[in-house]
């Protein structure tokens, strides 16, 4: 009898095991974080830099292009440095503390142009974000040009 009843369940378990096992230690795709655009994203202590972009032109100049949301609720000066051959350049961003978004270069006569050797289209471009005594963040920044329309009316 009691063969009877160990068989079905072994055999049922069994099964499960066969049809989920090879899932069991499966990384889960959607658990990954990823920057859903063609920028790229990071964070220094209560600023959170997304879709960080340079659009460049023809001449090597490249418009800085992203948003800053601030959740610490003070005024910050965000550090924006890139060098090239040598030669850094300093920037300072002002973000209110207003938990909002600021965006950055969104007129490219107003923005921050970085140029220089390193700045091409379809390359990497180091540039570091820092503020205050919070450690700071090297980010290679994705180069693009005006080619999509989405970008045109950001090239400097």
């Amino acid at each position: 009898m009691r063969r009877r009843l160990f068989a079905p369940l072994a055999l049922a378990a069994s099964l499960a095991l066969g049809a989920s096992g090879c899932t069991l230690n499966a990384e889960i795709a959607t658990m990954k974080s990823y920057d859903p655009s063609d920028g790229v994203g990071t964070e220094v202590g209560n600023l959170a830099l997304r879709n960080i972009m340079l659009i460049t032109n023809d001449s090597g100049d490249a418009n800085l292009v992203m948003t800053i949301v601030n959740t610490g609720g003070e005024d910050t000066s965000l550090n924006v440095q890139y060098s090239d051959s040598g030669v850094e350049s300093n920037n300072t961003i002002d973000v209110p503390g207003t938990p909002a978004l600021t965006r950055i270069g969104d007129d490219p006569a107003a923005g921050i142009l970085l140029s220089g050797s390193s700045v091409f289209a379809g390359g990497l471009a180091p540039v570091y974000f820092q503020y205050g005594a919070n450690p700071g963040e090297l980010v290679l920044v994705p180069v693009l040009d005006g080619t999509l329309p989405e970008y045109e009316l950001l090239v400097p």
